[in-house]
Order: structure tokens, then C-alpha cells, then sequence
């Protein structure tokens, strides 16, 4: 037990790091709502575009399944074969950090967040040319609109 309070101790750190703009290519957008409003409207969205969503992962109600508690923690997985798939033949290793993904979670002091990760750090991790930036640019379009 005292290994997954570490864990959970250092989990937090890193996310109160992030928040606080270290850089790690991780971006964090406040939201106005609710974690499940906010998956909500994500899910409204990618819809209305056309946007296949693959997975919705609830981390914490599979946490409350096995004891234990955590803040709301809902991660997204969504993408397009006609988007990604370009970005997989211009640099194979994207696969790895493909179908996007954005995390809804709350903090210790309930205010919930939406984190991607940036398209210039994805850019620059794999390589990709400055033209297909705009592809990976929706997810930062997406999270704003969602979290207003």
C-alpha cells in the first residue's frame, strides 16, 4: 500500500506540474463544467465533425471498481483514418501517439482540466513537416470549445 500512495503522491506532483506550464508537451485547458459535461460536449463535438471516438476510458470508476478512490478521470480517444493516416506515412513512429487523445480530470481542488498533448511537441518528436501541423492543430480547437 504504501507504493501506491508514492504513486499517487508523485501522479499529482506531475500534474500540478504540468499545470503550471513545465514544459513536457503536455497542454492544459480549464473548463467551465463538470468532468462528465465536459466528456459530454467533447463527444457532442467529435459527432458533429465526424470524428470517430474509439475509446472512453473512465480511469476513475475503473479505480472505484478495485477500492479505490480517485477524482473524476475520463480519457478520450478519437481520431480519422482520412487525418491520421498521412501523418503515419510521413513519419511511422506517430503511430505510437495516434489515434489523438484528450484527458478530463479534476484536481485536488475540484477544478477540472482537459490535456492534450501539443501539436508542435508531437511536430518535433516525430519529425513531421511545418505543413502537417494544421492536422494535429484541431485537438487544441477542440479542447477550447469543449471547455467554454
Amino acid at each position: 500500500m504504501p507504493i501506491v500512495l508514492m504513486a499517487t503522491a508523485f501522479v499529482g506532483l506531475a500534474l500540478a506540474a504540468s499545470v503550471a506550464g513545465q514544459e513536457n508537451g503536455i497542454m492544459n485547458v480549464a473548463s467551465n463544467h463538470s468532468v462528465d459535461e465536459t466528456v459530454e460536449k467533447l463527444k457532442t463535438i467529435l459527432q458533429s465533425k465526424g470524428v470517430a471516438l474509439f475509446a472512453l476510458i473512465d480511469h476513475s470508476g475503473e479505480a472505484e471498481k478495485v477500492g479505490f478512490k480517485m477524482p473524476p478521470t475520463k480519457l478520450l480517444i478519437f481520431g480519422s483514418p482520412k487525418a491520421g493516416t498521412p501523418l503515419m506515412l510521413a513519419a511511422p513512429s506517430i503511430a505510437i501517439d495516434l489515434p489523438l487523445k484528450i484527458l478530463v480530470w479534476q484536481d485536488a481542488q475540484g477544478k477540472v482540466w482537459l490535456s492534450y498533448n501539443s501539436p508542435e511537441y508531437l511536430m518535433k518528436r516525430h519529425g513531421l513537416s511545418q505543413d502537417l501541423v494544421p492536422v494535429l492543430a484541431a485537438v487544441k480547437n477542440l479542447a477550447t470549445t469543449a471547455a467554454e
